[in-house]
């Protein structure tokens, strides 16, 4: 058929790239299948990778990209290259970082994404995305003791809901920033974060363009926690030298050890010197969960803001952070712009006008399924489960001579091994080399430990028992 002006009309959509529908299912039914089988071998096998590299870069020479091949045998190529080349967080015996093996709500939440694939920028082309991660936010700012009129987005990650939370603070201590950046102030800016704090806050100084010297690390107590009385001393010097704090970070659950700095005592601090409060929670701050347990993080409402992040013990998947904020004016202060071709220009309520991001993905619905289909009472026992585990593991080590460092009420334990063993180091790398279980090396109070979190909700008791065999070769048990 040719058009009226007498052209061919437009081909057919490239099959390999849009296959029929009939087609689509197969390959999606058979995606589902190999996932399931994959996901058994991880289970059965190390938590460990164990590719060749050498040999897949070479595999990856022969993809030039000029020759196509079936879309199948790419699935199965690439399952394999995932099953043999990460370290497998969700492994029931990863006892790493703080990414979890994911909730099966999320993982089908992001199934619905990915068909969908909405833009988020514009609450007029994605209406009902915009209001679902609205009530979302507000649910879990209500939880974690906000005023009814708080607010804020979810964001790819803690380190982007941290950088919003600077821009805030920096905005509110001189409007003037916004146009004229550092210099609007009539000295260096400066803020305060425990030595002890998650690394991203060096990195955003340096994105806001203050420097890396404005981030202000101070001491600790000795136990993993930011010192009030250091803080304050490093508040009144720099007054007195002429910079201009403008923000009190404090953490709850550090990287390290998951410690929670003191809260109130930071709150009362920021309010006394006109600082903006923010609380980076991006572990810790999913406790709120638990009403048995949220007490570890008393002190948290009284932030101007906050991050959490549902990636982490949340359980969703990657990347899912959420920013908090008491007053979301301050947002469409840090974030307005104007743009004739977006088709809203809403200031209090479309995303692109209150996020660092523009084009952004729906990530609400990951938590929004897993609440809805769990609630707060599922996620709680999640929490307290792995804080039993965790407690557990402490039982089992401390029984056979290894020293606990840390004293972290989070589900996170810094250990060191009896003498006879070796160090931190060299049981890290025997363990990891075994395959049986990930651990990591960490500095807990200028001391080597070895890092253990339980991160995973299916982590078994035998998975625990294959842990400490790991840690300690002789135990039997």
């Amino acid at each position: 058929m040719s058009s009226s002006t007498g052209d061919p009309a437009p081909g057919a959509p490239v099959a390999e790239l849009f296959p029929a529908s009939t087609q689509r299912q197969e390959l999606d039914d058979h995606l589902t299948r190999a996932l399931a089988r994959a996901q058994e071998r991880v289970r059965a096998g190390p938590a460990t990778p164990d590719l060749d590299l050498e040999a897949f870069r070479g595999e990856l020479g022969s993809f030039d990209f000029a020759t196509r091949r079936p879309l199948p045998e790419l699935l199965e190529w690439s399952i394999g290259v995932l099953e043999h080349g990460v370290t497998h967080q969700n492994h029931p015996r990863y006892f790493g970082l703080f990414n979890p093996g994911p909730s099966f709500p999320a993982q089908c939440a992001d199934r619905i994404i990915n068909s969908f694939n909405p833009q988020l920028a514009s609450s007029t082309t994605s209406p009902a995305a915009v209001a679902l991660e609205t009530h979302v936010i507000r649910s879990v700012a209500q939880r974690a003791g906000f005023p009814p009129g708080a607010g804020g987005h979810f964001a790819s990650g803690g380190s982007e809901a941290n950088y919003t939370g600077m821009l805030c603070a920096l905005t509110r201590a001189h409007p003037a920033f916004a146009s004229d950046g550092a210099r609007a102030f009539p000295g260096q800016p400066v803020f305060y974060t425990s030595r002890e704090c998650h690394g991203s806050w060096v990195k955003i100084a340096h994105q806001t363009g203050i420097g890396r010297t404005a981030a202000h690390q101070v001491a600790t107590d000795g136990r993993g926690r930011m010192s009030p009385a250091a803080l304050e001393q490093a508040i009144a010097e720099d007054l007195a030298r002429g910079r201009v704090p403008f923000m009190i970070v404090a953490t709850a659950g550090t990287s390290n050890a998951g410690m929670v700095d003191p809260l109130s005592a930071c709150a009362e601090l920021a309010a006394r010197h006109g600082l903006w409060y923010h609380v980076d929670a991006a572990w810790g701050g999913s406790i709120v969960a638990s009403e048995r347990l949220r007490a570890v993080v008393a002190g948290l409402e009284r932030a101007d803001s906050a991050t959490i992040d549902a990636h982490k013990w949340l359980a969703t998947t990657m990347g899912c952070g959420m920013f908090i904020v008491r007053d979301p004016t301050a947002l469409t202060a840090a974030f307005q712009v104007a743009a004739s071709y977006m088709p809203s220009r809403e200031q209090s309520l479309d995303p692109y006008m209150n996020t660092v991001q523009w084009s952004r993905r729906f990530l609400g619905l990951r938590l929004f399924l897993s609440l809805a289909s769990a609630g707060w009472a599922g996620h709680a026992a999640h929490i307290e489960r792995a804080v039993a585990q965790t407690a557990w593991i402490r039982a089992a080590l401390e029984n056979r001579g290894w020293s606990v460092v840390n004293d972290s009420l989070l589900a996170v334990l810094n250990v060191v091994p009896p003498a006879a063993l070796g160090n931190p180091r060299s049981v890290v790398a025997r363990v990891l080399k075994s395959g049986r279980a990930w651990v990591s090396l960490a500095r807990f109070e200028e001391q080597d430990v070895i890092r253990i979190c339980v991160t995973h909700g299916e982590t078994s008791a035998e998975d625990l028992t294959i842990l400490v065999q790991a840690l300690h070769p002789d135990s039997k048990s």
